[in-house]
Formats: C-alpha cells, structure tokens, sequence
C-alpha cells in the first residue's frame, strides 16, 4: 500500500487496528480529564488541591515506572495492555456511578487518580516497547508520530465535547463515555496478531535487569541528552490540564466551554506538530533543542496575555512546538534502543515524561495558589529556560570530548 511518508506505518496491519482502537480510547480520556479538572475545582475550588490531584496520577510512574519498563522485557506485551486496560475501565467505571449516586467526594478522585497511576506505570512502557513490533523499525517514527497526533486529535475533540457536555448534562456522561471507550480499545488489542513475546533471557532477576538498563543509559550519552531534554519540557511545559483551567477561571473569567475552546487549540496545534514530525526520518538533537526553547519562551509569553483570542493563538503555537519536542525525543529514543533493552528504555521515558509531573503540577498548582496563574507560566518559563541552557553546554562539552 502507497502511502504519504508521515503515514508509512499505518502498511502496518496491527498497527492500523491498535492505532484505530487507541485513537477512540485517547478521546474518551481526554473527556475524563477535562471532567476530572471541573469535578475538583466544583467540589473544591482550589487550584492547590487540582495540581495534588495532577500529582497523584502520576505519582506511581514516578515510583515504578522501572518495574513497569522491566515487566516490559519479561512478559507478553499484548497481554498487558489487556490487563491494564481493563484495570482502567473499572477506575473510570467506579468514578462515573460515584458521581452519579451524589456520593463523590475529594478523597475518592484522589483514590482513583492513584489507581490510574498504578495502571499506566505498566501501560505506558509496554505500549511504547509494542509500537517497534507492530510497524517495525523503519516505520517508528511515523508510527509514534501518528499516536502523537491521534493522541492531539483527541485533545481538540475529547476537551471539546466535554466542555459543552458538562455545561449541559454534568461530569458523569463524559466518566460513561470514557468506560466505552476502553472497551472499544480492548476489542482492538485482542484482534492484533502480535502478541509482543519478549526475547530470551537469562534467569535475572528485575532488579538486575533494571540495573542493566539504567547501566547502559548512563553509559549512552545520545540516549542521556534526550532524557534530559524531555524532562525540562515534561516539567515546565507539559502541565496543561493544571495552566488551563486555572487560566480560564482566574484570568480569563470563562466557564467550561472557554476551558474547552482553549484545550482545544493547544490540541490543533500539536496536530500540526505530530505531523510536522512525521514526515522526518529521525528527529535531530539541533530540531529538539530548538523546540525547546520555542516551548520554554512560550510559557513567559502566556503570563503576560489577558485576552481570550490571544490566548489561544499562543497556546497554538506552544501545542505545535512543544509536541515536537515531546514526540521527537521519543522517536529518537525508540530508534536508539537495543530490541532487548526497548521497554526498560522506554520506561525511562515514562519516568521523566509522566514521572516528574507530580512536581511540574504541584509547583504551579502552589504558584497559582498564592500569586496567580500568570506567575506560574513566568516562573516555569524562565525556569525552562535556564535548565535547557545548561543541558545544551552539557553537550556541546560532551560532543567537544568525542
């Protein structure tokens, strides 16, 4: 099958049915999220306890991720997913008829948000480890190019539906549709011929081979750089169901399909960047750090914007620019992993991606708290900034070596 070079992983027939199964799963989600957001802040009004509820979703990544990198390498991958998923199902399940009895109360979302972090500590590696088998290494990085722009296209349509969803029926619908999902995404795994049988290995144990992984990163100074760059982003930039929402209450003065409307334009734009993405062979080092500074800047921009159409064009751009970096390092990363080592690499990803959230989302949650959501974005770019500056000197000192 001819396709256009951005697409070329979808020749892949497994990859068309997961893809397919996860784009559905990936709207669902991003409804759950921007309910989950408005449930807090209804039943609290406190950005402080929406950046802990941020926190504690992925909490357990920041924990286990390294366990989850290693059960990776150890067990069938297809199977996993289909433990995992179902574990979510049940968390989205329980939430939606809580709210619905009128019972739902603050520590329950805490509770489930912890559950949600358990879940995706073993979901996150394994489906990234998954993507090499399902469109081979040739077609990674327009395979991850494509998850990242299913996973964008469901950031403009999941926030808005919710958006004008819970304005007119409440938060539980988008909990049901969200459970729907996640069984449209299980069909979808269990008719994907590959299984993800791991390769053979010696009778190690998971603390070995975690320290093996980690062994080689240490040792792999390409592999070093784009952690690096990845967690500067995933702990400045990345935090934008705790900006938002904050953003369209505190500066703004809008309701949820404001919220919506601006979730929505960092999703368009981060379609353009996923695509952008795709159509390169292999990201370069020089295009990562470039996006990153764009990203970081982007941030000190919003903190002086006070309109709503301003706002959205920048968070526009910040969606474009920051998804390639995001995406680009995953790719990279992908490409630079031995088959044996894949889903502990990986796992590293999840670690620094989803694992240094829980501070990226606290800190501005605690900034908003006390100054404002503005500070926030001034503070973090400026923090961006800096943190990149000396990655960047790092690796020129490095490649100067070599």
């Amino acid at each position: 099958m001819t396709v256009p070079a951005g697409l070329r992983a979808l020749r892949h027939r497994d990859f068309r049915v997961f893809f397919a199964g996860q784009a559905v799963a990936l709207v669902g989600s991003w409804m759950q999220q921007v309910a989950q957001a408005w449930l807090v802040l209804s039943l609290t009004n406190s950005p402080l306890r929406l950046g802990l509820v941020g926190s504690l979703n992925f909490l357990p990544i920041l924990l286990f991720a390294l366990v989850g990198g290693a059960v990776a390498d150890r067990l069938p991958k297809r199977r996993l997913l289909v433990l995992t998923q179902s574990l979510l199902f049940c968390q989205t399940a329980t939430l939606a008829l809580l709210i619905v009895s009128g019972r739902v109360r603050y520590w329950h979302i805490c509770v489930l948000a912890l559950v949600w972090g358990i879940a995706n500590t073993i979901d996150l590696p394994v489906r990234q480890a998954f993507v090499v088998e399902l469109a081979g290494r040739t077609d990674v990085t327009s395979a991850v190019a494509l998850n990242s722009a299913a996973f964008n296209v469901a950031r403009i349509v999941g926030p808005a539906a919710a958006g004008l969803l819970i304005a007119r029926a409440g938060v539980a619908p988008a909990y049901f549709i969200n459970a729907g999902a996640f069984v449209v995404v299980i069909v979808a795994l269990l008719t994907v011929r590959a299984r993800g049988t791991p390769l053979p290995r010696g009778g190690t144990t998971i603390g070995e081979e975690i320290r093996e992984g980690v062994g080689y990163v240490l040792h792999t100074p390409r592999i070093l750089i784009l952690l690096a760059v990845l967690a500067v982003i995933s702990i400045t930039v990345f935090n934008f169901s705790v900006y938002v929402p904050l953003f369209a209450r505190q500066v703004l003065g809008l309701g949820p399909e404001g919220f919506g409307l601006l979730m929505a334009a960092v999703g368009v734009g981060a379609v353009g960047g996923a695509l952008t993405l795709g159509a390169l062979q292999a990201p370069s080092i020089s295009l990562l750090f470039t996006t990153g500074f764009l990203s970081c800047t982007g941030l000190v921009v919003m903190s002086t914007i006070g309109r709503f159409g301003a706002a959205a064009g920048v968070l526009f751009v910040l969606g474009w620019i920051s998804v390639m970096v995001v995406a680009g390092c995953q790719a990279a990363l992908q490409l630079a992993a031995p088959d044996r080592l894949r889903g502990r690499i990986m796992s590293l990803h999840t670690f620094i991606y989803g694992g240094v959230f829980p501070f990226g989302a606290f800190t501005v949650g605690s900034i908003s708290e006390h100054w404002g959501v503005s500070w926030a974005f001034r503070v973090a770019g400026l923090f961006g900034l800096t943190a990149l500056t000396l990655v960047l000197f790092w690796w020129r000192f490095r490649t100067r070596e070599t």
